[in-house]
């Protein structure tokens, strides 16, 4: 992962879009080596998302 997820990108994101985002992140951390900055992003990335999928979970869906 070369780049941070911000908070204000994962608004408008599904749980879905979420999930799948969290994944490609913990992949990216079990990829990169210790103390890299590969690995700070997808640290960072991870709890952003994480914080993000507690929100929308916690509010439920969207109505139609």
């Amino acid at each position: 992962m070369r780049t941070l997820i911000t908070a204000s990108e994962l608004t408008h994101k599904s749980i879905p879009e979420l999930r799948s985002l969290y994944r490609a992140a913990h992949d990216a951390l079990a990829m990169s080596a210790p103390d890299s900055p590969e690995r700070r992003l997808a640290l960072a990335s991870l709890e952003n998302i994480a914080q993000a999928l507690a929100f929308a979970t916690a509010i439920g869906p969207e109505p139609p």
